[in-house]
């Protein structure tokens, strides 16, 4: 009896998950495909082909739901490692590292990204404050090993912001067509000319 009990219960929670990861996979793609501001739990639940109401209870809230997502897509990328970057002491060096790693995430992830990006406004809070965070972590470990002055810090650090920014790559990159590496010498090279003035 306790067998055939711990089988069903065993084959219960296989079955939530199965249709937890079949939410969770849903979500991921109608980011993917439309962007966070489209998606809808209608249309979640009609990819995943469960109700409104199964959605919910496992995933009671947005953040809930962009947290799993976030978690699942991320699980299959290669994101950059900002924090081995502090190793590399010449800030131009440092800057073409921390770059190569950060266009190939976007080159590897630009269908997400985009929307992601593009949809920001319409994260959950805690997501946008995760990107903004993260955002701002890899702009600082880049600006500090050229010291700026007073003076050099605004320029700098903006200089910073534009060609770690998902949109510079991408203008460049996609739309501009230039291959990575073209880019990267670009920014390093506006980036000594600025400290140079």
């Amino acid at each position: 009896m306790s067998s055939s009990r711990s089988y069903e219960m065993r084959r219960r929670a296989e079955h939530v998950d199965a249709t937890r990861r079949r939410i969770v996979e849903a979500a991921v793609e109608l980011h993917g495909s439309v962007g966070p501001a489209a998606t809808t739990v209608m249309g979640i639940a009609e990819l995943a082909g469960v109700t409104r109401a199964t959605v919910y209870r496992h995933f009671p809230d947005d953040d809930t739901l962009f947290t799993a997502c976030s978690a699942h897509w991320m699980a299959g990328q290669h994101p950059p490692d900002p924090a081995s970057w502090s190793a590399i002491p010449d800030p131009d060096e440092r800057l073409r590292h921390g770059l190569g790693e950060l266009y190939r995430f976007y080159r590897e992830g630009e269908p997400m990204l985009r929307r992601i990006y593009r949809d920001v406004d319409h994260l959950p809070a805690s997501r946008r404050r995760e990107v903004v965070a993260r955002d701002t972590v890899i702009r600082d470990l880049l600006v500090a090993p050229y010291r700026p002055k007073a003076r050099e810090k605004k320029v700098i650090s903006a200089l910073v912001a534009h060609v770690t920014s998902f949109w510079t790559w991408r203008s460049l990159c996609v739309d501009g067509g230039l291959d990575d590496g073209q880019v990267i010498d670009l920014c390093v090279a506006l980036l000594r000319t600025a400290r140079a003035r």
